[in-house]
């Protein structure tokens, strides 16, 4: 078994350090999105008009919460899948770096979006979400792949935000 399918151990962090690493950021993600779209959804959010493909909103919480789950299991693979030493230490940093931005990208969205009402800025956090996605995805793959596909669902889900977020903006 390569390096890059193991389950990490290797890390010089404890493993609960690695867990709360990995859980919290995500997780306060998780509870800003919350937060900002709570009251949003029956009045402002409702009243834009939609496209045909826009999913009933019973479905955005149900995928986030299994979306959130797969990317806090793909941060703690990535803080288990830090070199010891050597040039690719380096990488490791800018793949770790990587992550994190997508993950502020992720909090900035629903507030912007939601909160300020602001559809077009929305869609450019949305659309700097996904490069930062699809470029994290790139970076872990060299240091762990099952942490890398844990993240292509998300890119999915991301495009599709990206789209319906643009939808949103040219119907309203």
């Amino acid at each position: 078994m390569t390096a890059a399918t193991q389950v990490p151990g290797g890390s010089p962090l404890p493993r609960w350090l690695r867990l709360a690493a990995a859980i919290l950021p995500v997780a306060a993600t998780a509870a800003i999105g919350s937060a900002a779209t709570q009251a949003e959804i029956p009045g402002w959010y409702a009243s834009l008009n939609k496209p045909d493909f826009n999913p009933p909103n019973w479905v955005f919480p149900v995928a986030w919460t299994i979306l959130y789950t797969m990317i806090a299991i793909a941060l703690w693979r990535l803080l288990g899948a830090m070199p010891r030493s050597g040039p690719s230490r380096k990488g490791w940093w800018l793949a770790l770096a990587a992550f994190l931005v997508q993950i502020a990208l992720n909090a900035a969205w629903t507030p912007v979006f939601f909160t300020a009402h602001a559809i077009g800025a929305g869609l450019i956090v949305v659309a700097m979400l996904l490069v930062m996605v699809l470029w994290t995805i790139r970076l872990t793959w060299r240091f762990d792949r099952v942490a890398a596909w844990l993240l292509v669902p998300y890119a999915a889900w991301v495009a599709f935000a990206t789209l319906l977020n643009a939808a949103i903006l040219r119907l309203n």
